[in-house]
């Protein structure tokens, strides 16, 4: 979930507390993380469990202290693609592809793999999300 209009003097303890006041999840217990993205005036909440997102976000929308703070929320898109950063040198990119394939890892069909060497980089691309559990 990404939390929008996030003023640059907002801690990430304040999104936090009022995360866990709206779902009544803990983020000490692991439930979820927030991280500050104040560049773009925003944070991305990702919750570990079964929580539901859209849920969650019409919670906050209509909660008195995020309108107060004009802090909006919405479910992040679906995305295909990914970028791995501080990859090894000279890594193969059949190592990459068996690692996000894997299900500790993500376990979603790599289809491509475009390796950023001077980055120590990669671009990994995904198959169709709505084939895979």
């Amino acid at each position: 979930v990404v939390l929008e209009n996030v003023k640059e003097t907002t801690k990430d303890c304040m999104l936090i507390m009022l995360v866990e006041n709206i779902s009544g999840l803990s983020e000490d217990d692991g439930d979820f993380s927030v991280e500050m993205i104040p560049e773009l005036c925003a944070a991305v909440v990702t919750f570990t469990g079964d929580t539901d997102a859209e849920e969650f976000v019409q919670m906050l929308n209509q909660n008195h202290r995020a309108r107060k703070q004009h802090i909006t929320a919405r479910c992040l898109e679906q995305t295909r693609s990914v970028r791995a950063e501080n990859i090894p040198p000279n890594t193969p990119s059949d190592y990459i592809t068996v690692y996000f394939e894997n299900k500790k890892y993500g376990g979603a069909q790599v289809v491509d793999v475009q390796q950023l060497p001077d980055e120590d980089a990669a671009i990994i691309t995904f198959g169709d999300q709505k084939g895979n559990a």
